[in-house]
């Protein structure tokens, strides 16, 4: 009897592990994400590096709007050259279509996968949620430089140039409290 109960002690702790694990895996692989680059997620910064690199880079920027989203969305430079180390200003232009207010998230990626782990952002529009009146149009900055380390990375010898890449995504309706709850908002 004794060793059944130990089994299945033994069984039920791992399966409270295994579902804890589960829980815990989103914000892991995000936190190793923000940590490596992995899968083209850029770093962030506080400041700019106090040195500049050699190399020149070709950084080219892509804007998309998700399906059910009435934004328009562009870079207003499609592309610039920029040396590591040193820090560059670009700016996007978003327009809200609709005749009533919205919200989005943009969210970002690099590529080449490999580059995002020596993209860092001091300041980007993508850290929170941007929201526009009827027929209203913001420029948002991106103030961002590509690490000088990238030139002691072999597996980057031969990349010259590198895409920065949003989506801007509808933001989830948050339900207010009152006579209101439980209708959706935009």
């Amino acid at each position: 009897m004794k060793g059944r109960r130990g089994i299945a002690i033994a069984i039920a702790g791992a399966s409270l592990l295994m579902l804890g694990l589960s829980f815990a895996s989103a914000p892991l692989y995000r936190m190793y994400c923000a940590a490596t680059g992995f899968g083209g997620t850029t770093q962030v910064a506080k400041t700019a590096p106090s040195t500049r690199g050699l190399r020149d880079f070709t950084v080219r920027f892509d804007a998309n709007v998700a399906p059910g989203l009435t934004w328009r969305f562009e870079p207003e430079t499609p592309e610039i050259k920029l040396r590591t180390g040193e820090t560059a200003t670009i700016f996007y232009r978003v327009t809200n279509m609709s005749d009533h207010e919205t919200s989005a998230q943009a969210m970002y990626n690099v590529s080449p996968e490999s580059a995002g782990a020596y993209f860092d952002k001091i300041s980007c529009f993508c850290f929170a949620e941007q929201t526009l009146g009827p027929r209203e149009t913001m420029e948002m900055p991106v103030v961002f430089f590509l690490d000088p380390a990238i030139e002691n990375d072999q597996g980057m010898r031969d990349v010259h140039s590198v895409t920065l890449s949003y989506t801007f995504f509808a933001a989830k309706p948050v339900a207010t409290g009152g006579a209101d709850a439980g209708k959706k908002s935009l």
